[in-house]
């Protein structure tokens, strides 16, 4: 039976990959690129890249596209991998707590917390699924799990830098990295109902620490902190959206930007709204990074304003 032509593809690009024509972090044809040179409809071109993406093969990020995963070899299609965890008996001395959690990050990396179960990781990882609940207690405890992996892959210095303000920009920083570097992380935390995360917990500490110096009463320190991280934690959860949209619709923002230019003419043609005219006469880009050091910017003054009021 022939190959549909969204699998043909995706095995193409999977060979330049193996072959080294794609190296880790680069990017692989987009949607319309892939139109362009195999002659497929938009929706063969995006489910090509899905597909990839759920094999754990490529990623997309916001603003780059989609691009060939980081690592020591490209996975095993998932037909191979179950092929193999069938043969496997449930007590795989090579399955750990550590392994489970690092197979279940690369996951949510590739295809979002939303695709997230515990089959999807035990194919991941070649194993029964009934074998997993050895080492972890569910899902829930594993995303708990996840969550303080990620947020301990960059630790706070045992030395802080000097000043309140550049201790305040060290932890929100590392926090946006860690938003960044994993698009599923800012959904999965709460605020309201805050996980028991220990990496998470030593940021809290570290900001109640350095706003404890500065004469503020613990919930004023609180306060300020949960301020600080609602705007970093706000901002990422962009991410995770962005990088669905791309992937279902082939097209980055930009791209997907130029799409809408026509119709915001026609409305802007009508005077109603002078302002917004202008601000895309500018050719301003809404860059995220941007955004968060703009912001992060602001509410330390507006600290440093509030202490020198006191």
């Amino acid at each position: 039976m022939a190959q549909p032509p969204y699998r043909r593809i995706a095995d193409e690009i999977r060979a330049r990959i193996v072959d080294g024509h794609l190296r880790p972090g680069e990017p692989v044809p987009s949607a319309r690129g892939i139109t362009r040179e195999w002659g497929v409809a938009l929706a063969t071109a995006t489910k090509v890249l899905a597909t990839l993406n759920a094999e754990g093969v490529t990623r997309s990020l916001p603003g780059r596209g989609t691009v060939v995963v980081s690592g020591p070899a490209v996975p095993a299609r998932p037909a191979d991998v179950a092929a193999r965890a069938a043969r496997r008996s449930e007590g795989d001395p090579d399955l750990t707590r550590e392994r489970i959690v690092a197979a279940a990050v690369r996951v949510a990396d590739a295809e979002g917390l939303a695709q997230l179960s515990m089959r999807r990781i035990a194919t991941e990882l070649g194993a029964a699924p009934m074998s997993l609940y050895r080492h972890v207690e569910g899902k829930d405890g594993l995303l708990v799990s996840m969550m303080d992996s990620v947020l301990g892959e960059d630790p706070l210095p045992a030395r802080p830098p000097k000043g309140w303000r550049a201790q305040l920009e060290l932890t929100s920083r590392l926090q946006w990295r860690a938003f960044r570097r994993h698009p599923w992380l800012a959904p999965a935390l709460s605020i309201t109902r805050p996980q028991l995360i220990p990496n998470g917990m030593r940021h809290t500490e570290w900001a109640l620490r350095v706003l404890d110096t500065l004469g503020l009463t613990i919930q004023e320190s609180m306060y300020i902190h949960t301020t600080l991280f609602s705007h970093i934690r706000g901002l990422a959860l962009n991410l995770e959206a962005e990088a669905q949209a791309e992937q279902d619709s082939g097209l980055t923002s930009d791209e997907w930007m130029q799409t809408q230019e026509h119709g915001f003419r026609v409305i802007a043609d009508t005077g109603e709204f002078p302002l917004l005219n202008r601000l895309v006469d500018s050719d301003m880009e809404l860059d995220l990074d941007q955004l968060f050091e703009f912001g992060l910017g602001r509410l330390l003054d507006g600290l440093e304003r509030h202490l020198a009021e006191r």
